[in-house]
């Protein structure tokens, strides 16, 4: 879809969005875009994906580069923010997407798995963070994709993954109060079960996530997109240190 006549809400804005090459941060990088924002999405993996992911953003009209990223990569984390400033002349919106799941007994756990899970969980959207903020000014936007796991240990095996997400709600509380005065906002996202290429609506154990859930079934990537672009546009604005459940009664 080309959008060719009309102001959008986001025109102007350039968007950065983690992990966007697939499900939730490929919705989230499109819906932006729809918006009117110019949008760079990272990946770690499949370059083919992200590259059609900012091919479907330039069909837009608007401007899209996929640019390759390790989250767990401090110098990756820095270079990529530096990067987008740099090639688009501002950073107006950030959208902490990217990040790695890992359910199982503490006893099973590793020292490797709780490093990774950290690593790219909790620092990594820290100093996605930290970069960011050097570029952004009064308008601009951080959002990060938490967990419905943060806030209800529905079952057991995810207290790695928990404590990752359950993390961003201290970070988007306290830098919310920090970037306030500068007309920052910070908001946090809690998805439920949502239905992607890793987690399908129709997958193994789809059943049991619906279950817990108030509909009794799974969201779609769109519903957390519809979300963060209504956080990301001028509505927002008075939307600060929020913690939004998009998870079908999940938390509830």
């Amino acid at each position: 879809m080309t959008i060719t006549t009309g102001i959008a809400a986001l025109d102007g804005k350039v968007a950065l969005v983690t992990g966007g090459s697939r499900g939730i941060g490929e919705a989230v990088a499109l819906r932006l875009a729809e918006d009117g924002a110019d949008v760079v999405v990272t990946y770690l993996g499949s370059a083919e994906r992200a590259e059609a992911v900012a091919a479907k953003i330039t069909a837009m009209g608007r401007r899209g580069w996929a640019v390759r990223a390790d989250s767990a990569d401090p110098e990756a984390v820095r270079a990529v923010v530096e990067a987008v400033a740099e090639r688009f002349g501002r950073l107006d919106i950030l959208v902490n997407n990217a990040g790695v799941g890992h359910m199982g007994p503490i006893e099973e756990t590793g020292l490797a798995d709780i490093d990774r899970v950290l690593e790219v969980n909790v620092r990594a959207p820290y100093l996605f963070a930290k970069a960011a903020v050097a570029h952004l000014t009064e308008g601009g936007r951080i959002v990060t994709i938490g967990s419905c796991m943060a806030k209800r240990a529905a079952f057991g095996g995810g207290s790695l993954y928990a404590t990752s997400k359950a993390a961003m709600i201290g970070l988007t509380k306290s830098l919310a109060r920090e970037l306030g005065p500068r007309g920052i906002t910070v908001n946090v996202i809690h998805p439920g079960p949502i239905d992607t290429e890793l987690n399908p609506a129709d997958g193994p154990g789809a059943d049991f996530q619906s279950g817990f859930t108030a509909v009794g079934g799974f969201g779609r990537p769109s519903d957390i997109a519809a979300t963060i672009a209504h956080l990301a546009g001028a509505e927002g604005r008075y939307i600060t240190g929020a913690e939004i459940a998009v998870d079908g009664g999940f938390a509830g």
